[in-house]
């Protein structure tokens, strides 16, 4: 390291103050054509940073003219496709799931209403002939209820 006659050692600090943005300058030495007096290149500081999107855009003009359009044309398509198929997807469970309840609501109500106007023949039966006239023919003990 003490061979390379273009380094210049310094004193070493933190490293927060002496980065300069250069892969040769490091804290621990700087190179001494940079402190000499030729003539530096334009200052690009002043101008604003690129957004991500501006680099992107950039990138496009690599690639010919028919590609770009291809392309283009190709990501058009896949997006009206997959809003398509959301749309298809939204209207066909809603016709799906109205169609479901106006077709098996009344059965389930239905259903509801024999069971409940059953269950009240029993106990009105209960009620006029008393505890023991609502067993079933297996003659099973009233503190038991009935398995269906």
């Amino acid at each position: 390291m003490d061979s390379d006659p273009e380094i210049e050692f310094i004193e070493k600090d933190s490293g927060m103050s002496s980065l300069g943005g250069s892969k040769d300058e490091t804290p621990e030495r700087r190179a001494v054509a940079a402190t000499s007096n030729a003539p530096q290149g334009e200052n690009y500081d002043d101008e604003p940073d690129e957004t991500a999107s501006e680099r992107f855009w950039g990138l496009t003009e690599m690639f010919p003219e028919p590609l770009r359009n291809a392309v283009g044309a190709v990501s058009n398509a896949t997006v009206k496709s997959v809003k398509g198929i959301y749309s298809f997807s939204c209207s066909a469970s809603w016709i799906f799931f109205t169609s479901s309840v106006i077709l098996f609501a009344p059965v389930i109500f239905e259903t509801e209403r024999a069971q409940m106007e059953e269950l009240h023949k029993s106990q009105q039966k209960q009620v006029l002939l008393g505890p023991g006239s609502a067993m079933g023919p297996g003659g099973s003990s009233p503190s038991l209820p009935l398995i269906r």
